[in-house]
């Protein structure tokens, strides 16, 4: 079968199709026909070097968010049986016809998403789910801040953030206002109009998925005892000394909260926006686009 894979670091160049062995379950894992895989900003910044401080060894199969089919079921496997079509997120591989996964890193696909958006979905979810409510602790009457409103990860914020009764400020360019709207943000910034930090404060959360200067300058719309929460920024020492908290998220697979996620999309209060679907031999592309960083929405490649 083939799967993107590269033998070293670098720039798109180094990705290449290459055939390789169908892979097989062990026990507690599943084997999924891949139908759909999502592209994540982690996959190029393991192109770039970051698999080697990931503890990850070359070659490397990339994809790590997938939606599919049950082909096959491992040893002690319960809860999962052929033909079930399901969605999440797995260490690597996803860029491929056929990818093993732990049956405790999978949740059944809700039934009105297909494939295409269930790829577009679980990553995205995951992270927000565990910066806001894991990390954060979001709670119903609290006011939100997220940045990078537009993008795969902030458009599935604002939405669980409504969703558990939450004020939510989105941020994004002028471009974006309408469609932040459309996701139910109650109060949106322009950041190409003026600092952000002028336009809005006393936010109980922060939820940064920009980085940057914007995470720096996030501090200053917190209220005291606030919780600035980043999924891509390093927080440093000093930053958890300045009347705030801070942390970092590193999503984590966990089948429960997909189910969580999963009843919200079938209660019609989560809905992922693809913004572009290319096929696998397209992945260079795909990889482009996401490093680019102006996409409305998710990045998916349809393996079907």
């Amino acid at each position: 079968m083939q799967a993107v894979i590269i033998e070293q670091y670098g720039d798109n160049s180094v990705v290449q199709l290459a055939q390789v062995e169908r892979p097989f379950p062990q026990a507690g894992e599943l084997l999924i026909a891949v139908h759909a895989a999502g592209v994540n900003p982690v996959d190029w910044k393991i192109r770039n070097g970051a698999g080697q401080r990931m503890g990850l060894t070359l070659p490397i199969r990339l994809g790590g968010e997938i939606s599919g089919i049950v082909e096959q079921v491992g040893a002690g496997v319960t809860g999962f049986q052929p033909g079930d079509a399901v969605y999440g997120i797995i260490p690597a591989g996803g860029f491929a016809r056929y990818a093993v996964a732990s049956a405790s890193a999978m949740a059944l696909k809700p039934g009105n998403l297909d494939f295409i958006e269930a790829a577009a979905t679980a990553l995205g979810a995951l992270t927000a789910w565990q910066a806001m409510f894991g990390l954060a602790q979001l709670a119903a009457g609290q006011r939100v801040l997220i940045t990078g409103g537009s993008g795969g990860v902030g458009s599935l914020a604002i939405q669980l953030a409504r969703a558990a009764g939450a004020h939510v400020t989105a941020m994004a360019s002028t471009r974006n206002e309408a469609y932040v709207r459309s996701l139910g943000a109650d109060q949106f910034i322009d950041y190409t109009a003026q600092p952000f930090e002028q336009m809005a404060r006393d936010f109980d959360v922060v939820f940064d998925t920009v980085g940057g200067d914007t995470y720096q300058r996030a501090f200053a719309v917190l209220k005291a005892g606030g919780f600035l929460v980043t999924a891509v920024a390093f927080p440093g020492a000093a930053d958890g000394q300045r009347g705030v908290r801070v942390a970092r998220v590193q999503c984590q697979p966990d089948a429960a909260q997909l189910a969580a996620i999963g009843a919200l999309v079938q209660a019609g209060q989560l809905k992922p926006h693809v913004a572009t679907v290319l096929p696998l031999a397209a992945i260079r592309e795909a990889l482009a686009l996401s490093e680019a960083g102006r996409t409305r929405g998710k990045i998916v490649l349809d393996l079907r």
